[in-house]
């Protein structure tokens, strides 16, 4: 059903999608049978384990684990940290460089730099290229060298969209014997995530389930060091919300279940959206034209202040993300944009989410190239 005229259009949803319907029914369901703390004795304790137990499951069936290896953490951004600093400590033997890709995500970047200082070794930055993404052979080439503790790699990165050639990148990690850790935040529930990881962090809130949980699965063949051995829930100390983590399975589950459809559907509405910017004067989109996430566009308008244009189509009805990054507290722009060597002002960043209709694209392409144009005028550079 088309949205009425003047509704508001959600196009941010990268990292915080709407709920999906089955989550919600999954949460209320879980607030009634999950609520007690699941490492008691008793039946309501034994009731919540049983719930929390099947969420992994569900989980590690999606990711080809075992149910064991996977375990839900705080957040996505915890999972990653503690993954990096576990594993670098496990394996401080081995050495203490962490090798990274320029466009991962700041948690990964930061959490690398600290394990790597911590056990005297350095973190080595792997550039990208125009669209984004490593080349295999160098990063094969810094992960064979002596001293390596593990490496990460995103799947694919969740501001451009483009996919990382993971499978040659961890088969010359696993002939170096570094473990990799892959960051799929952005991918799971949207792609297919190939099965070419050793540790692998995911976000629920991206695919749709609630906010406040993380995914953190690890092969039973890695060293890795939990944060808080001691704690019952050593990779969540104080445990996480049982009806949350099982929301954030079913979830997946349901988003898997179509994401060939919507695989296609998205692709569709992405390619309408690639093309109509294309055409707006001095505008270029970025990230592989192909290879990529298949609901995820970011374009770079030149001579247009980001934050600006994000208010500007704010004013007009459609909430879109800046690929600037830029916030108040710091006003940088984009490592990755910075690092593909592209505009790193004047972005912008859909992402669009099961409930995005053909309507709503179609009205965001219709203001896009006047919101624009009002922008530039209002800096004094329209002409130019």
């Amino acid at each position: 059903m088309a949205a009425p005229a003047g509704a508001r259009v959600h196009l941010d949803n990268g990292g915080g999608a709407p709920l999906h319907p089955l989550a919600r029914q999954a949460l209320l369901q879980a607030l009634d049978d999950g609520w007690a703390d699941p490492h008691r004795l008793h039946t309501e304790g034994r009731r919540a384990a049983r719930l929390l137990d099947g969420a992994r499951e569900a989980v590690a069936t999606v990711l080809g684990a075992r149910t064991e290896e996977v375990r839900f953490t705080p957040s996505h951004a915890a999972a990653l940290r503690d993954a990096l600093a576990g594993t670098a400590r496990a394996r401080r033997r081995a050495g203490g460089d962490v090798v990274v890709g320029a466009t991962e995500r700041a948690a990964v970047l930061h959490a690398a730099e600290a394990a790597a200082r911590t056990h005297g070794g350095e973190r080595a930055v792997v550039d990208v290229d125009h669209h984004g993404r490593v080349d295999a052979d160098t990063f094969a080439g810094r992960v064979a060298r002596r001293g390596v503790a593990l490496a990460a790699l995103q799947h694919a990165n969740g501001e451009v969209g483009t996919r990382q050639p993971l499978g040659a990148v961890h088969d010359a990690a696993r002939a170096a014997g570094v473990p990799l850790l892959v960051d799929a935040g952005a991918s799971l529930g949207h792609d297919v995530v190939p099965d070419a990881w050793d540790l692998l962090a995911a976000h629920p809130a991206d695919w749709g389930g609630p906010a406040g949980v993380g995914v953190l699965a690890v092969r039973q063949r890695v060293r890795a060091v939990p944060p808080e051995p001691e704690d019952a829930d050593p990779w969540a100390p104080g445990g996480v919300s049982v009806p949350v983590a099982f929301a954030a399975a079913v979830a997946l589950q349901a988003t898997v279940a179509d994401r060939a459809a919507e695989d296609a559907r998205r692709r569709r509405l992405t390619e309408r959206v690639r093309s109509a910017v294309a055409a707006v004067p001095d505008v270029e989109v970025v990230g592989d034209p192909d290879d990529r996430l298949p609901h995820v566009v970011t374009f770079s308008c030149l001579y247009v202040d980001g934050e600006a244009l994000v208010t500007e189509l704010d004013r007009a009805g459609f909430a879109v993300g800046s690929g600037s990054a830029c916030t108040a507290s710091t006003l940088e722009p984009s490592h990755v944009l910075a690092a593909m060597g592209v505009l790193t002002h004047g972005n912008v960043r859909i992402a669009l989410d099961r409930s995005t209709t053909e309507d709503d694209v179609d009205r965001f392409l219709a203001v896009l190239p006047e919101a624009v144009r009002r922008v530039r005028d209002v800096l004094g550079v329209a002409g130019l």
